[in-house]
């Protein structure tokens, strides 16, 4: 998982004197579940298209799979499947006829694009449903044909915008949990762009944080949680017994150990932040100062503690251009479908 597959440089999209997306510089490397994670209009669907060569970048570039997006989208298509949050099938026509259909856009034969069709059909758990038309598909089905839609041409990256819209939680734990397996089992690189963090964190290897157009930090989620508790501090809360009409002796004994920034009390808890992680220190220096301890809790950083920490100092209020990027990227992509 060392060898770049998509790398962008500087990547930047303004509309008038609004950027969408602000110098953008990411590395994503072939077999990862890399995870963009970030409020609507963020700028994550925007970078993604300018990734496809759907729209182009004010400055900087977008390499994927070692091709410019920009000078040769077409080259990049063929490399790349991509799942839109939502995916547009004939409903007319069944699982099987629809499948068979993209295959032969993309180069099969007739009875070589049934083969395949059936074979995909299979990996994504619709084989018992192959006939049924995609009119009568759930939300979940037709995002599984998606799926099947963008594994058919065998590329080796895939890019989800939101793929879980409106599934039900059953569905997307299934969802997810075969985007895991197809990615292992075939070494795929797989971008997934949510705002959903708890799927984001049960899936991805790697995430970034991206807010206002701007990509604020990214790595895995130990390395991001250890860099926040660095920075916010160590958080230990101890409850007590009782209710300490004099906390004061237990504030000074506190005080005194190196490494203590501040120290609350508030109630029966006593809540102290260190430059490190002192939870034994923090209580042998209470029982030994006569605190009577029922519970001792230190606090960790889960993804949506990290998001919290970085979108709250970053709150952006304009987006208006992301959504009508969003919708010419769509309609160009099926425009250029037939092409791919």
């Amino acid at each position: 998982m060392n060898e770049p597959i998509i790398e962008l440089k500087g990547l930047t999209k303004s509309y008038g004197s609004v950027r969408a997306v602000d110098q953008l510089d990411l590395t994503i490397y072939k077999g990862e579940i890399f995870g963009l994670l970030g409020p609507n209009g963020a700028g994550k669907t925007t970078s993604i298209l300018m990734m496809l060569g759907l729209t182009e970048p004010t400055a900087g570039t977008a390499y994927v799979c070692g091709k410019n997006a920009t000078r040769n989208p077409i080259a990049v298509k063929k490399k790349v499947g991509y799942l839109p949050d939502n995916v547009g099938f004939y409903d007319s026509m069944t699982a099987l006829e629809n499948l068979s259909f993209i295959a032969r856009l993309n180069g099969h034969a007739p009875l070589d694009a049934e083969k395949k069709a059936i074979s995909m059909l299979e990996q994504v758990g619709l084989s018992n449903d192959i006939h049924k038309k995609t009119g009568a598909y759930s939300r979940g089905m037709k995002q599984r044909l998606g799926l099947a839609d963008v594994l058919i041409k065998d590329p080796e990256v895939v890019i989800l915008d939101e793929p879980t819209l409106g599934i039900d939680p059953s569905g997307v734990s299934e969802f997810l949990a075969l985007i895991k397996q197809l990615s292992r089992q075939q070494g795929l690189t797989v971008l997934l762009s949510s705002h959903h963090l708890q799927q984001v964190q049960r899936v991805c290897d790697r995430v970034g944080i991206f807010v206002g157009g701007k990509l604020l930090v990214e790595g895995n989620i130990d390395t991001l949680a250890r860099n926040l508790l660095n920075k916010e501090g160590y958080t230990t809360s101890v409850s007590l017994q009782e209710v300490y009409q004099d906390t004061q002796l237990f504030e000074s004994a506190l005080y005194h150990l190196e490494g203590v920034r501040t120290v609350a009390v508030r109630g029966d808890v006593i809540e102290t932040v260190c430059d490190r992680d002192m939870t034994p220190e923090i209580v042998r220096t209470l029982v030994n100062n006569g605190a009577d301890i029922v519970a001792v809790h230190k606090k960790d950083y889960a993804l949506d503690d990290i998001y919290e920490k970085y979108f709250e100092n970053n709150k952006t209020e304009n987006y208006t251009h992301e959504k009508s990027d969003r919708l010419f990227g769509k309609s160009l992509f099926r425009k250029r479908k037939s092409n791919v």
